[in-house]
């Protein structure tokens, strides 16, 4: 069985994740598309607006013949970790052949050639990093120009699809992984852009346009259904807060970004609205993704050195939802891994780090579940 794995969030499913599937899926003859998707929770430090189970029926209805799930430290953490954790689990299921991701530019011998250079990361490159850091320079440019002087494509890094599809690749080839890659233009919105479009419009942009009339041409009609019934962020961001007042600094230089003196900015700031804590903790250097990040993996206790000892350790294949037509094939295929399939809450089978990694998952549902007032099971479905 040839295999097409698609890292993702779909927060929530729309018609550019739709192209995708149906553009991959043909131009990798492949027999099934698997989908290793976050949780309740994204690398950004957003709450889904879907649960994981909403959103991996909504991909299967687009496509996909199987979810699974990217384990929570890995999905809220920065870009390598996040990239690491997903090509650590998918290069254990030995069907798994290509992955499939949407881009904003370059080509695949692009994104190789770009990933040695980085993995090597010479003198030269450090250096300029070092120069611009300096001078000021944030350090997503900083980094990108200095890129750029040693050689590596231009305007690959300035765009956050694309250095995703750059840690996949370096994942890939520090692991070894027989596993292909093959980038994809994204269709519609741009980089940052927050506004809806017709027809291919950014999830981040159709969450901030939820009653939006647009969004219904955005997404597939059994997403657009359920956009009523969507999370309400409000509890989420007053849970952040207060668990960025009950932690102390030195607790949240645990958290992977979290260094430098940005703990003493984030504890002067806890007694400001969220907002303003993002706001005033956002600069040049530091991203309001990460500040979100951290403060989000703050609260699902989420630590640097348990995600660090996760990654070194055999993990598990934790499916959310598979196609009815093909479970039993797909079920099958997932087997062969080198890591065992826990298909519900019962994690007897997992080694003791494995079972500490499924139990920041169980947490994490459970806290999603107190957070929207719901009383889903965490059990793999049949669409």
């Amino acid at each position: 069985m040839k295999i097409l794995a698609i890292i993702c969030e779909f927060n929530p499913f729309h018609n550019g994740h739709a192209y995708l599937i149906e553009k991959a899926k043909k131009t990798a003859d492949c027999d099934a598309v698997l989908c290793i998707m976050s949780g309740n929770f994204t690398q950004r430090g957003d709450m889904c607006i879907f649960d994981k189970y909403t959103r991996a029926r909504h991909a299967v209805l687009s496509g996909a013949d199987c979810v699974i799930q990217l384990p929570a430290p890995f999905a809220v953490a920065p870009a390598e970790i996040f990239a690491k954790g997903a090509i650590k689990i998918l290069s254990s299921i030995p069907e798994v052949t290509a992955v499939a991701f949407g881009c904003e530019s370059g080509s695949e011998q692009d994104f190789i050639n770009s990933a040695k250079l980085l993995i090597e990361e010479n003198e030269k490159l450090k250096r300029i990093l070092n120069e611009k850091l300096s001078a000021g320079e944030s350090y997503i440019k900083s980094y990108a120009s200095a890129f750029e002087a040693c050689g590596g494509a231009d305007g690959l890094l300035n765009k956050p699809n694309n250095i995703l599809a750059l840690e996949y690749t370096k994942a890939i080839i520090r692991l070894n992984a027989n596993i292909g890659i093959l980038p994809f233009e994204r269709v519609g919105a741009g980089y940052n852009d927050e506004e809806l479009k017709e027809n291919f419009s950014s999830a981040s942009a159709i969450r901030g346009n939820l009653n939006h009339e647009m969004v219904k041409r955005n997404v597939p009609d059994f997403v657009y259904s359920d956009i009523k019934n969507s999370a309400d962020t409000r509890e989420f961001k007053s849970f952040l807060r207060h668990k960025l007042f009950l932690t102390d600094a030195d607790g949240l230089k645990n958290i992977f970004g979290c260094s430098e003196g940005l703990e003493n900015k984030l504890k002067n700031l806890e007694n400001e609205p969220f907002e303003s804590i993002i706001e005033k903790a956002t600069s040049k250097r530091y991203s309001s993704s990460r500040i979100k990040r951290i403060l989000c993996a703050n609260a699902l206790e989420l630590y640097r050195h348990d995600c660090e000892s996760y990654l070194n350790e055999d993990l598990y294949i934790r499916p959310l939802a598979v196609k009815r037509i093909c479970a039993d094939k797909l079920l099958s295929a997932l087997a062969k891994s080198n890591y065992p399939v826990a298909t519900g809450i019962d994690s007897d089978k997992l080694t003791q780090t494995a079972k500490e990694c499924f139990e920041k998952d169980r947490k994490e549902f459970n806290l999603y579940n107190f957070l929207t007032h719901s009383n889903k099971k965490d059990y793999m479905i049949i669409v």
